[in-house]
This record gives C-alpha cells, structure tokens and sequence, in this order.
C-alpha cells in the first residue's frame, strides 16, 4: 500500500497546576495534565495516529503505562519511535492534523508554536501540519474542565 491514514484518540485528566504541555509546548494554565508520562495529550494522539497508519498498535503498546520506566518521559520520545518505525517501513508523513478540545487554554493563541515544534519533531513542514482547537460547547468532561481530550489523523506515503 502506497498511502495509509491513520487515527489517533487520547484524554488525560486535569488537576489544579501551573502549565500543561501540548505538542510539546508548554502553556501557562491554572491546571495541569495528569498522566503517566508528561501527559502530552495531543502528542499522544498523533503518536497513535502513526502507529495506527503502520498497523503497528498503539503507544501502550510500545511503552506499556504499567512500566515504571516510562513515569515522567517526554511525549516525544514516544512520538520519535513512531517517526523511526514509520522510516524503517519506507514511509513519509504527508499531512498530520490534530484537534484539541478543551473549553481553556485557548489553542488558537498557541497553534502555530505546535505546528512548528510537531513540524521539527517529524521533519517535515510546518504548511504539513494542521493545528486547532475546539470545545464541547461546556458539555462533559472538557466542558466542565476536567480533562482535554486529542483527535489526530496522520497520512503516511510509501517513499519507494
């Protein structure tokens, strides 16, 4: 198969804080992400979104929540595993779009700064990364700020 997309879905819960991190960019907040890593939500989802499009399972699979050795790490080195096993494969990403819903922080504030830093991560272009935000309109678990949840998709091309 030439092309492949892939879908990635994640949540983490909030709690009161002083930042939370999306795409790997950090955002002055009165609350924090909550999770066994740095809780990176958005990163999460697109990390799966890749490894969806690789049929290659999901970020639990790779980097089990109940290993010890993962409490803390960065949510780019999960992304970074994706990014190889998506090169061993002979694949290149043509287009990622993520999607954040949450009532705060603003996305539309910080969503060129994710473009940009998700754009390094992946070694491609910034005009190849999409980067938005949305509510639930105060309904459920993000309406009543208690968590953020992340949708991402991931076209993958074979560079044979």
């Amino acid at each position: 198969m030439r092309i492949r997309v892939g879908n990635g879905f994640d949540v983490h819960q909030l709690r009161d804080g002083k930042k939370v991190t999306l795409c790997g960019v950090k955002i002055h907040h009165d609350k924090e992400l909550v999770g066994h890593s740095d809780a990176d939500v958005a990163m999460h989802a697109l990390t799966d979104a890749i490894f969806g499009a690789l049929a290659e399972g999901d970020i639990g699979v790779h980097f089990p929540p109940t290993d010890k050795k993962w409490l803390g790490t960065k949510s780019e080195v999960f992304l970074a595993k994706a990014i190889y096993l998506m090169n061993e494969h002979g694949y290149l990403i043509e287009n990622i779009d993520i999607t954040i819903i949450c009532e705060r922080p603003k996305i539309s504030t910080h969503a060129l700064a994710m473009r940009t830093n998700i754009a390094r991560l992946c070694e491609i272009k910034v005009e190849q990364v999409s980067v938005k935000g949305t509510t639930s309109e105060r309904l459920g678990f993000t309406g009543r700020e208690e968590g953020i949840a992340a949708m991402a998709t991931a076209l993958i091309q074979n560079n044979d």
